[in-house]
């Protein structure tokens, strides 16, 4: 299998890198942010995630606006969509993309056969 990389750079190499030799190759919506700085909160998650990856506990974040960093590929974290934690396997395609991209909050609307009296036409429908 052939190793993964992001734009001519692998995984080790990625992770070896600083948060602004990162932006310079990254998509400009990470650039922005690393531009910005981490807030307090994404600061704090990315010390608990490092603590718990050691341990290799549950991950669980409602930080659904945190970019996928390269130290977090391997890990599972489980991320919250407003109901449950949805856990997401991150992998190297998932680079610089956001937490919440992976945990959908809605689900698919899936239309079925309308009901009885559901529409004026459903009234002439043959029940069996």
């Amino acid at each position: 299998m052939e190793e993964y990389k992001f734009r001519g750079k692998s995984i080790d190499e990625l992770k070896k890198m600083s948060n602004e030799d990162l932006a310079k190759i990254a998509n400009a919506d990470f650039r922005r942010a690393i531009k910005r700085g981490f807030s307090p909160e994404e600061k704090a998650f990315l010390v608990n995630m490092k603590k718990k990856a050691a341990k290799s506990k549950n991950i669980k974040t409602h930080m659904r606006e945190m970019f996928i960093m390269p130290d977090f590929v391997g890990l599972t974290i489980h991320v919250h969509n407003g109901k449950e934690f949805i856990p997401i396997e991150i992998k190297p395609s998932m680079l610089f993309h956001r937490l919440g991209e992976f945990a959908l909050t809605t689900k698919q609307v899936k239309h079925g056969s309308p009901g009885m009296k559901a529409t004026r036409s459903s009234g002439f429908v043959p029940i069996k």
